[in-house]
């Protein structure tokens, strides 16, 4: 059986059921190199404000291990961050056939994918997009400088329209890439017996929302890059709907302090409770501005919990995930009267919103894990 060993930084809650459905699978051997040692119980996220140990399993059902980290600095903060001087030996010990780096960024992950480029088949995992890219000597360095980079792969796994885009522009060709499609553990957030819907009707009324109200969600950190502010504003324009933001960031404050009276607020919420909290909602906002929204798996989330979606221009996945009046809108970042205008298109009509909710599942149905490890396992085999 063919060894594939996947470089990563740290146990990921998107990742992990990935890795253990490959492994079930056993078609490939897989074993996942964790490069940030001291991410083995929790981080501290720097954007949330705290420490975060998921409440899901994420080292379960699949081979790995933690590789010495030398740098002074842990984390993937940084290029330096990530410094695994034993990375590429260990890699080798245990005989693999391919590597599968996520992001090329830290130090040990470029390394590796030089040391093995030509040797054995090198794979890549990214998300990035051209969607902040602007004119200037920066970029014109910067193009030339991941040109550079990919020609140390053999294989770009691309997750959508915008992250193909992106490669081609630094000069993948059509025949390394890959389409492994950006994805969650959708059968973790479908509601087969209508549990989580119950609990959700239930906490709706605890925060004062009755049944004829709708209301838009927003679920994520309280940072610039997502632009929670925006939705903050126009929800000052509709008093006749409800607006919940879950999360929180260094904008909480802030948010608080600007909030209308039809807006409520709930802290960090972990994982085992999502599928609950997405159907707090009707309607799921990520009215990001960037830079750096390079796909927005939160979008994901909540169209498996069957909402209707509305995002902006600057999220990378509205392109593939976000069909216009049919599960939901997409508009100008720079506009607020554009956000508005997709709100008023909502219209208070509880049928629309059900079909466009429908469909949004139906959509997300063909995200899914099964395509990522078809396309690794095809290349690896």
């Amino acid at each position: 059986m063919k060894k594939l060993a996947i470089i990563t930084t740290h146990p990921i809650q998107y990742n992990a059921p990935l890795f253990k459905l490959i492994s079930q699978r056993n078609k490939i051997k897989i074993k996942v190199f964790y490069t940030w040692e001291n991410s083995k119980e929790k981080v501290f996220d720097k954007k949330f404000g705290k420490e975060i140990k998921w409440d899901i399993p994420l080292l379960d059902g699949y081979e790995y291990t933690f590789v010495k980290n030398t740098a002074k600095n842990q984390g993937s903060h940084s290029f330096f961050g990530i410094k695994n001087p034993t990375l590429n030996k260990e890699i080798e010990s245990w005989d693999a056939d391919a590597i599968l780096v996520f992001g090329w960024n830290f130090i040990s992950h470029l390394k590796a994918m030089i040391h093995f480029k030509g040797k054995i088949p090198v794979l890549f995992r990214g998300d990035s997009t051209l969607l902040d890219e602007n004119k200037g000597i920066k970029t014109i360095i910067r193009r030339k400088w991941l040109t550079f980079i990919y020609k140390f792969i053999d294989y770009a796994l691309y997750v959508g329209t915008n992250n193909k885009n992106y490669y081609l522009k630094h000069g993948v060709k059509h025949e390394k890439l890959v389409f492994a499609p950006h994805a969650i553990d959708n059968d973790r957030f479908f509601d087969i017996i209508g549990e989580y819907e119950k609990k959700a009707k239930q906490w709706r009324q605890k925060l004062g929302f009755n049944n004829d109200d709708i209301v838009f969600i927003f679920v994520g950190k309280f940072e610039p890059k997502k632009n929670p502010l925006l939705l903050i504003e126009a929800a000052k324009r509709y008093p006749e709907y409800k607006f919940l933001f879950v999360g929180n960031g260094v904008l909480e404050k802030e948010m608080k302090e600007k909030a209308s009276k039809n807006i409520k607020f709930l802290p960090f919420q972990n994982q085992s409770l999502m599928p609950i909290v997405y159907r707090l909602g009707d309607v799921f906002v990520l009215p990001s501005k960037g830079p750096g929204e390079t796909w927005g798996l939160a979008v994901n989330e909540a169209m498996a919990c069957s909402k209707t979606i509305i995002v902006s221009d600057k999220v990378g996945c509205a392109i593939d995930l976000v069909r216009e009046q049919k599960n939901g809108f997409i508009f100008n970042n720079k506009d607020i009267s554009s956000l508005k205008q997709k709100i008023t298109l909502i219209q208070n009509n509880k049928v629309t919103l059900k079909q466009f909710s429908k469909y949004s599942q139906e959509i997300i149905r063909e995200w899914n894990f099964d395509k990522i490890a078809n396309a690794i396992e095809q290349i690896i085999e």
